[in-house]
């Protein structure tokens, strides 16, 4: 069976070495990726059963489930009469804006599709007529999963406004000879993403005054999907790649394919199937499929630890003892002389050894392996600022 690894210190059960046993079970039989189902209780709501293809991007280590259920058969009858806010554009347009989605205008790819640059003429309130840089993501062709991921990106994302949440402008759905296309238009965020920043070789390093305003940011994001609409919105899929950057490095939440709304009330989660990043997603979700705020906690408490070190939640190519992050960083928490040790060696000791310490505990306790014990975002966000506003900074 393939594992979900996860850290020694947050499994149940020892190896016959006494040392708690770091792999989860990946795929499990269960969930279609339909319709979430509502529990009552830590066991109640059980999962539909469905057959399930799973598949795997070996580059971002995305892990999703294709499902034999169908979706809407015409996006415009689904969301048409929806998107009022939303603009609709013409694939030519788009052809347009992207220079025939060339390759010099590509900005990268995922699992979703291709994403490229565009300029498109907006009318802005305060300015009139101007050329705006949008990103255009494409969908590839991937089927029922794919569709199912652009409806749910158009679904959440039409309904948001939070300075920290990334602005989808508009859509396109059209037919041409290659069949029906389907693409989506956000603002363009500049600095890309905090993935690159953190992890890629060429850039200016991170200071660290700009890493806790980003964590902030992305706490105070996740607090508006949580308590701040009329439903509850789990994102499932924090990671530095899905956190992009403005001119600013002010972050901004992306990438809602796998966002689920909450439970109703009265219920304790939601039943799903499980998808997610390996290294980001809670154990109690990879066991169970039982979803709920907290396995947004956990994925923040891991991005944490990423500002921290500037090291991934999973690295391979590091030695096997330092390769899952939180089993690399435990040791050295609750110590500040051991901290030092972990910490981001790029920034040049340019960072507050208390405040780091503070940082470092606020992970911990959000990647507290018993769900309730994990604080809400709500509490992050006031724990956060604290911080941030601390006269040693």
């Amino acid at each position: 069976m393939k594992c979900f690894p996860f850290p020694l210190w947050e499994k149940e059960g020892t190896s016959s070495k006494g040392e708690k046993s770091s792999c989860w079970p990946l795929f499990r039989k269960g969930s279609s990726e339909g319709e979430p189902t509502s529990g009552t209780s830590g066991t109640g709501g059980g999962s539909q059963t469905a057959s399930t293809a799973t598949t795997f991007n070996s580059h971002s280590q995305s892990v999703s489930y294709a499902s034999s259920s169908s979706t809407s058969s015409s996006v415009m009858e689904t969301y048409g009469s929806k998107q009022n806010r939303l603009r609709v554009f013409s694939l030519s347009e788009l052809k347009v804006a992207t220079r025939n989605f060339s390759h010099e205008n590509s900005l990268g790819e995922g699992g979703f599709g291709c994403v490229y640059k565009g300029l498109v003429a907006h009318r802005d309130p305060y300015k009139g007529d101007i050329q705006l840089d949008v990103a255009v993501k494409q969908l590839n062709s991937r089927g029922q999963q794919g569709h199912k991921e652009w409806l749910a990106e158009v679904k959440y994302l039409e309904r948001v406004n939070h300075p920290n949440l990334v602005k989808l402008i508009g859509y396109c759905v059209e037919d041409d000879d290659r069949g029906q296309q389907m693409l989506l238009v956000y603002e363009f965020m500049p600095k890309i993403s905090l993935e690159v920043h953190l992890f890629r070789k060429g850039l200016p390093v991170l200071s660290w005054q700009t890493r806790l305003n980003i964590a902030l940011g992305v706490a105070e994001g996740l607090l508006y999907l949580h308590e701040g609409l009329d439903i509850q919105i789990i994102l499932r899929d924090l990671k530095p790649s899905n956190i992009l950057l403005d001119k600013d490095y002010t972050p901004k939440l992306s990438d809602f394919g796998l966002a689920r709304q909450g439970p109703d009330a009265g219920h304790s989660h939601v039943s799903t199937a499980v998808v997610g990043t390996m290294g980001y997603a809670a154990p109690e979700y990879i066991q169970t499929g039982h979803l709920t705020a907290k396995n947004d906690v956990w994925s923040f408490g891991i991005v944490l630890l990423e500002l921290l070190t500037g090291r991934r939640a999973l690295d391979s190519n590091l030695p096997r003892n330092e390769q899952y992050l939180m089993d690399w960083c435990k040791p050295y928490i609750g110590d500040n002389r051991k901290l030092r040790k972990i910490m981001d060696q790029r920034l040049g000791g340019q960072y507050d050894v208390e405040t780091a310490e503070r940082i470092a505990s606020l992970a911990c306790q959000c990647t507290l392996k018993i769900a309730k014990s994990r604080p809400k975002m709500r509490a992050v966000v006031e724990a956060l600022k604290e911080i941030v506003e601390s006269p040693h900074l």
